[in-house]
């Protein structure tokens, strides 16, 4: 199970930052071979999920508000640490996502744009895809809803 914290930008902790920004690097840059700004100006907007596993940042994800990035609200950057994938953490860490977008912002409705591949983990969500694929940084996404 995992330990949640959720902070915006000016609650992180020099530590927090720089641990979610290696997190990012680590997989959006390295894993996943893809060289793009990550640090893009829109941290200090976002509410952050940090996903705990004994003391060890391995899940992370960032939530905007209705009209900052889509009309609806937005989840982004969602990313589980490769050694922790096994223990289905991104699960949990989208219903922290979600549950933390309806306490913020009081809403449900929320669009992403999803890596093409991961479709079928967003539908277990209660997502369902409004886009044809496009690409972003050379990786095939999708847009996807959450009405409910």
């Amino acid at each position: 199970m995992l330990e949640f914290k959720i902070k915006r930008f000016n609650e992180l902790s020099i530590v927090e930052l720089y641990e979610l920004l290696r997190l990012r690097s680590e997989v959006f840059v390295v894993e996943q071979n893809c060289v793009y700004q990550d640090i893009d100006g829109k941290d200090e907007k976002a509410i952050h999920v940090l996903g705990y596993s004994n003391g060890i940042l391995v899940a992370y994800s960032r939530l905007f508000a209705p009209g900052y990035y889509f009309d609806n609200a937005s989840i982004g950057r969602v990313i589980v640490k490769a050694d922790f994938r096994d223990k289905k953490f991104g699960h949990d860490l989208m219903k922290k996502a979600i549950e933390t977008i309806e306490k913020a912002f009081n809403t449900l409705a929320i669009t992403i744009s999803a890596q093409q591949y991961l479709k079928k983990f967003y539908e277990s969500h209660g997502f369902v895809q409004t886009s044809e694929m496009y690409l972003e940084d050379d990786i095939p996404h999708i847009q996807m809803m959450r009405n409910a």
